[in-house]
């Protein structure tokens, strides 16, 4: 296919090639990818300053959507793509060999580092989903960290760079320019833009940022990062949002209501109110809302069979059309596959569950936000939604939508939320509305059920 690239994407391209580090804070479906293709591929052939370029990108990504888009593309073809996946001799073996770009998966980072280490033959870096390095304590941004001087050209590639708020930045930017913008540390950058904000003794739970401190970060950054948004390029299909109130007996919403009281006081006599026991107490409350919950033992009992119900109702009303459903726990997937057995639901696993997909060879197709959330192309299979299940991160859930509402997609896209009436799906639902920051939004939630029930 022919590229006729639309003049954002023409911006995109010149900044790579003009910025040894940039960042491309492109809204999804912006094209992204072709943009990067297109920058690498002068790089490389016409001005000679790149001769090997590793791709970092989600593990789906890293299969199917790089070699996809050079294939795709007619001035891409030539580009010889290895996908450094699998165990250590399949990957050992793909960086053997003779490629232009080599892709792995951000799970293999630290491994690849710790396999070359200061013999580091990568003269560009692209990340792909740049906000998945947004915690400096992880390996993998360690490990980058360790061989970023021995990169002369660094990109990275995200729609949301700051999903849990401007915190985020840091070693995204870190890792893009060193410490050049935004301080050397962490710690350094908390103390120029933050103030501290929840905290236990020593114990400081998040930040909040000064006055004025977004636009003095986004000026600091705006030479080397460039953000777009996709309502101002693309002409997208109407999204059309519903929610599915999800009606539960009266003898299950007391139960319910005993299973919440249960665990909140639970939570009251035994600890810390903190982040990570909310959390899980949310969770907990989240699989009892979806109608299921885990034992100790890792086994699962079904509470209720109301959302498998609504669900039903919506596939019916589909007449035969495709129908994209994303969960929340692995006993959520078990019982949506058991319940519609009779439409082969599928998940994906593979590069061929995409193609089939998106060939309408697909009725049911089974996703988890975490993994399909970022970079898949899915808009060709299908037009409807259905969220089984959600979860409080703003960035996976507009992620994940933007899968079937992106360029290219011919039809409206109807979005279901199936939302259990009386339990905390209308809270996270609310959040996520509000684009309200998750563990703020988490609390909030968790402090008025305490009051609630110690009332």
């Amino acid at each position: 296919m022919k590229y006729t690239p639309h003049q954002y994407q023409e911006h995109a391209t010149e900044h790579v090639i003009q910025n040894k580090a940039s960042g491309l804070f492109l809204d999804m479906g912006l094209g992204k990818t072709v943009a990067t293709l297109t920058a690498i591929d002068f790089l490389m052939f016409d001005s000679l300053e790149v001769q090997r370029v590793l791709v970092i990108a989600p593990k789906r990504v890293a299969e199917d959507t790089w070699i996809g888009e050079a294939t795709k593309w007619r001035h891409l073809n030539h580009l010889r793509i290895s996908v450094v996946l699998g165990d250590e001799r399949k990957r050992k073996n793909a960086l053997k060999q003779k490629a232009d770009i080599y892709v792995i998966n951000r799970e293999n980072v630290a491994w690849l580092v710790a396999f070359y280490q200061s013999a580091w033959p990568f003269d560009m870096v692209v990340i792909d989903e740049l906000s998945s390095f947004k915690s400096p304590k992880a390996i993998r941004f360690k490990a980058l960290k360790r061989i970023r001087p021995l990169v002369s050209r660094l990109v990275g590639l995200t729609g949301t760079p700051a999903p849990n708020g401007l915190i985020d930045l840091w070693p995204q930017v870190y890792l893009l320019d060193q410490g050049e913008r935004l301080e050397k540390s962490i710690t350094r950058f908390r103390q120029k833009y933050f103030t501290a904000g929840r905290t236990n003794g020593m114990i400081v739970y998040d930040y909040k940022p000064k006055e004025d401190t977004e636009t003095a970060i986004y000026n600091k950054i705006g030479d080397i990062c460039i953000s777009m948004k996709a309502e101002d390029y693309l002409q997208l299909p109407e999204r059309i949002d519903r929610t599915v109130d999800v009606k539960l007996s009266s003898k299950v919403k007391e139960q319910y209501k005993e299973f919440e009281k249960k665990h909140i006081l639970a939570l009251i006599d035994n600890e810390d109110i903190s982040a990570v026991n909310a959390a899980a107490l949310s969770t907990k409350l989240l699989q009892y809302a979806n109608g299921a919950v885990y034992s100790e033992d890792k086994s699962y009992h079904e509470v209720h069979d109301s959302k498998l119900e609504a669900l039903e109702d919506i596939i019916e009303s589909a007449n035969g059309q495709s129908v994209l459903i994303f969960y929340s726990f692995k006993h959520d997937f078990e019982r949506i596959s058991a319940r519609f057995r009779h439409l082969s639901p599928r998940a994906i696993k593979s590069s061929q569950d995409i193609e089939d997909w998106n060939n309408g060879k697909i009725r049911l197709l089974l996703a988890h936000p975490a993994s399909a959330g970022h970079g898949l192309n899915l808009q060709a299979g299908g037009n409807i939604v259905v969220w089984f299940g959600l979860n409080w991160s703003l960035e996976l859930y507009q992620q994940a939508n933007a899968r079937l509402h992106r360029q290219g997609q011919l039809k409206p896209v109807i979005i279901h939320h199936l939302l259990a009436e009386d339990t905390l799906d209308h809270d996270v639902m609310k959040a996520l509305e509000g684009k309200s920051d998750k563990q703020d939004a988490l609390m909030e939630a968790i402090k008025a059920r305490i009051k609630k029930y110690t009332n």
